[in-house]
């Protein structure tokens, strides 16, 4: 039976791709530091390319995938990447043909018995499983952090996909058969308007899935709300998100980079 697709962003793809935060330089130099040299990456449910472009910067070879057509469409060009509609549990890819697959702010919504097996299929020896999510963001004001903390659990908390959960918990609860390896700790930093955040608001699942559910959007009442206490429409705040990356080999029986060896779980 072939996995379920959880198509949550097709309908804001051109959204989604202009209002998502980006991931830091800091997290590809590092898996370029970890991972084989010289082989193809696959960059698993890219969307419109948010980590495919900073993996770019470091790899030479990318191909990105995502079972939603409007979000491939909307995904940025740039020399070396590939991109392809196909599902996590499905590629299309070669046996033991890439060095790095990479999932970016996706795996809750995988089939993972499924998605793990095609990962073992296509990564080549001693290849890596890179996995990461950022949690809830902060502007560092308890004023602003309330008010956004309020909408997150409140207001569209309801309509938060069980799966969500799993982001909350950094991924830490999620089977992970790999050969784990302990990364550094890496932070998600952009600088935005109300404007720029509010847009954000409008990609989350929850508040798609409370407009379908009531006819109405919730966007409207928070951002009056915010724009009491944000300090102007033109000025730019810190925004933060936790990252949390796990990180695996396929094959446990060789040295990692760092020089430790790591062994298959049981």
């Amino acid at each position: 039976m072939k996995p379920a697709f959880h198509d949550h962003f097709s309908a804001v793809a051109q959204r989604y791709a202009n209002c998502r935060p980006q991931y830091p330089a800091a997290l590809f130099e590092y898996l370029a530091s970890v991972a084989p040299k010289g082989e193809m990456v696959w960059d698993c449910a890219a969307g419109t390319g948010q980590a495919t472009v900073g993996l770019a910067r470091v790899f030479g070879s990318i191909v990105a995938t995502d079972a939603s057509a409007e979000q491939i469409a909307q995904a940025k060009s740039q020399a070396g990447i590939e991109y392809r509609v196909a599902t996590a549990e499905q590629s299309g890819l070669a046996d033991a043909s890439v060095g790095l697959v990479t999932v970016a702010q996706a795996l809750h919504w995988f089939d993972l018995d499924h998605f793990y097996a095609e990962v073992r299929r296509v990564l080549r020896p001693g290849g890596l499983l890179a996995v990461w999510a950022y949690g809830v963001h902060r502007v560092g004001e308890d004023a602003i952090d309330r008010l956004i903390m309020d909408f997150y659990s409140t207001i569209v908390g309801p309509y938060w996909p069980p799966e969500r959960v799993l982001v909350e918990q950094g991924y830490r609860t999620i089977p992970f058969p790999f050969a784990e390896i302990s990364p550094p700790v890496f932070q998600m930093e952009t600088f935005w308007t109300l404007d720029q955040l509010m847009g954000y608001f409008g990609t989350w699942s929850a508040t798609q899935r409370y407009i379908t559910a009531r006819g109405e959007s919730p966007l409207g009442a928070l951002e009056e709300s915010l724009r009491a206490v944000w300090g102007g429409a033109t000025r730019e705040r810190r925004i933060t998100w936790p990252l949390a990356l796990r990180l695996g080999r396929v094959d446990g029986s060789r040295r990692d980079q760092g020089g430790d060896i790591f062994h298959r779980d049981a």
